[in-house]
């Protein structure tokens, strides 16, 4: 995660103005931010500079698509995670993160003795079958150091979206 500049932190009108504009998502057209910098009466050119600021400083942590995989008929969603030797965990991740069917990859802590867990990462699939062959890719990914894992299937969206203000 950036660190947060904290001298940056104060944001005028224009700022809450144009974070209420994107925080249900760009216009789906062409030129979005030119969309947003008329309906605000500014200039693209100060709308796209004002989102770079908030980007470097931390206000917002990124601009990027969420894409519905119910939508797409992703319905199988498993939250994949993995007990890995703590001194691997980043060389591994990194390679499960690379793998084109895995949405996100992290770290999180574990709680032993009930969740030993360290390695997380996110699979979609059409199929329970596709699924499967994904999670198996990725023990094969693991190998040795894969000393256990369990699968988290979604069973209804929660969230989809960031804060709003």
């Amino acid at each position: 995660m950036k660190p947060v500049d904290t001298q940056s932190q104060l944001i005028d009108d224009i700022d809450r103005r144009l974070i209420q504009a994107t925080q249900g998502g760009l216009p789906l057209t062409p030129r979005p931010y030119h969309q947003i910098a008329e309906q605000m009466g500014l200039s693209a050119e100060e709308v796209m500079a004002r989102l770079q600021r908030m980007l470097a400083t931390g206000m917002i942590r990124r601009i990027g698509a969420v894409p519905n995989h119910y939508a797409l008929g992703y319905r199988i969603n498993g939250m994949t995670v993995w007990d890995v030797p703590d001194e691997q965990i980043d060389e591994l991740g990194q390679q499960v993160g690379a793998l084109e069917f895995v949405s996100h990859c992290y770290r999180r802590r574990r709680y032993p003795p009930k969740w030993p867990y360290n390695l997380f990462a996110m699979v979609h699939g059409q199929t329970a079958a596709q699924v499967e062959a994904q999670i198996q890719i990725i023990a094969q990914v693991l190998g040795e150091f894969n000393r256990g894992h369990q699968v988290l299937y979604s069973t209804r969206i929660l969230k989809k979206t960031g804060l709003r203000i």
